[in-house]
C-alpha cells in the first residue's frame, strides 16, 4: 500500500492505523508541509515529489493499491496562488495516475473534499449535488475526481474519492499522539483550544439563520475517517469510479464546538465576535448515507471526543 501525503496529519493518522492491521506500507511525501518525524521507521519512506514521475515510481515499487493524501489544502493560499494549486494537485496527481498506469496499479482512493460542492442548494449534502467550488482548491480536487472519473472508464482503474467535511481529534499510539502541527493553522478546534486573551478566537458572524446565530459545520474524528478508507480501499474490486462523503451527518454550531472546548478545559474560552467573511455557508452537512449502506461505515465519535483528544495532543 502506497500512502501519499503520509507524513500529514491524515496521512500519518492513516499509516499508523493500517500498519497496525497488518498491511504493508510505503509512504511517499515530500515534507512542505508533512513531518518526517511522523513516519515510523519500520515502514518505507520516499520523500520525493508529485512533480517528479522518477520519485513517483519508486515509490510505487511492489505496490498494489494507492491512498492518495498527498496534495496542497488552504482555501486562502489557493485563492492568491492557484497556479500553485493547479501544479501541485492536478498535475502532480496526473503525474501518479500515470506512473501507477505504468507499475499496473489499478486501485486508488482519493482523498477530496466536500469543497468540491461549493454553496449547497440543499442539506444535507448528498454526492450528487452540483458541483460548484467557490475557490481554487476547490476548483482543483473537483478536476482530479473527474480525472480519476476518466482513468477508470478508459484504463480499468478501480477507484473511490472520498469528500471530507472538517476532520478533527487526533490519535494516541505507541509513539505518541498524531495530531494536527499546521502553520498557519486554519481549523477551528485547535484554534479554539488555543485561544487566550490576548489571542481570543474569531466567531465570524453571529448573526446567522441558526439556533445561535452562527455557522453549522460537520466533523468527523480522524480515527473514523481512516477506518472509511480502510472499508474503501477493501470494496474496491471491478473497475469504476464512485464518491462518497464522509462527515458525522450531523452538524456542530461555532458556540457548540467552544462549548465543548470549555467542557474539556475546565475554563472559559475566550472568543471575539466578527463580521461574517464573504462566501461563508450558513449551513454545511453531510449526507453520509450512501457511506453507511455501501462501505458498512459508521462515525463513532462525537464533537466533545474530538475535543478532547485534540487537547490531550497538546
Amino acid at each position: 500500500m502506497l500512502i501519499t501525503g503520509g507524513a500529514g496529519y491524515i496521512g500519518s493518522t492513516a499509516v499508523e492505523i493500517m500498519r497496525s492491521t497488518g498491511y504493508e506500507i510505503t509512504v511517499f511525501d515530500d515534507c512542505s508541509t508533512g513531518h518526517a518525524d511522523s513516519v515510523p521507521a519500520q515502514v518505507r519512506f520516499v520523500q520525493g515529489s508529485l512533480l517528479n514521475v522518477a520519485e513517483i515510481a519508486d515509490a510505487l515499487i511492489d505496490v498494489d493499491a494507492v491512498l492518495h493524501f498527498a496534495g496542497k489544502s488552504l482555501v486562502g493560499e489557493s485563492v492568491e496562488n492557484p497556479a500553485l494549486y493547479q501544479r501541485v494537485n492536478v498535475d502532480g496527481t496526473r503525474n501518479l495516475l500515470d506512473e501507477m498506469h505504468r507499475a499496473n496499479v489499478k486501485k486508488l482512493v482519493f482523498s477530496s473534499s466536500a469543497a468540491t460542492y461549493g454553496q449547497p442548494q440543499e442539506i444535507p449534502i448528498k454526492e450528487s449535488a452540483e458541483t460548484v467550488p467557490t475557490n481554487p482548491y476547490g476548483a482543483t480536487k473537483l478536476a482530479i475526481d473527474q480525472m480519476i472519473a476518466t482513468e477508470a472508464k478508459m484504463l480499468n482503474l478501480s477507484a473511490i474519492s472520498l469528500r471530507y467535511f472538517n476532520v478533527a481529534g487526533a490519535l494516541n499510539c505507541q509513539r505518541g499522539w498524531l495530531a494536527e502541527r499546521h502553520n498557519p493553522e486554519t481549523h477551528l478546534i485547535p484554534n479554539v483550544l488555543r485561544s487566550s486573551t490576548d489571542n481570543p478566537v474569531r466567531i465570524f458572524g453571529t448573526d446567522w439563520q441558526t439556533p445561535d446565530g452562527t455557522c453549522i459545520r460537520d466533523y468527523v474524528h480522524v480515527v473514523d475517517l481512516i477506518d472509511a478508507h480502510i472499508k474503501a480501499v477493501e470494496s474496491l474490486s471491478s473497475s469504476g469510479h464512485e464518491i462518497f462523503n464522509l462527515g458525522s451527518g450531523d452538524g456542530f454550531s461555532v458556540r457548540e464546538v467552544i462549548a465543548a472546548a470549555e467542557k474539556a478545559t475546565g475554563h472559559k474560552i475566550p472568543t471575539i465576535d466578527s463580521p461574517r467573511r464573504a462566501g461563508d455557508p450558513a449551513v454545511l452537512i453531510a449526507d453520509i448515507s450512501k457511506a453507511r449502506q455501501v462501505l458498512k461505515w459508521t462515525p463513532t465519535f462525537g464533537i466533545e471526543a474530538m475535543v478532547a483528544d485534540t487537547l490531550a495532543s497538546f
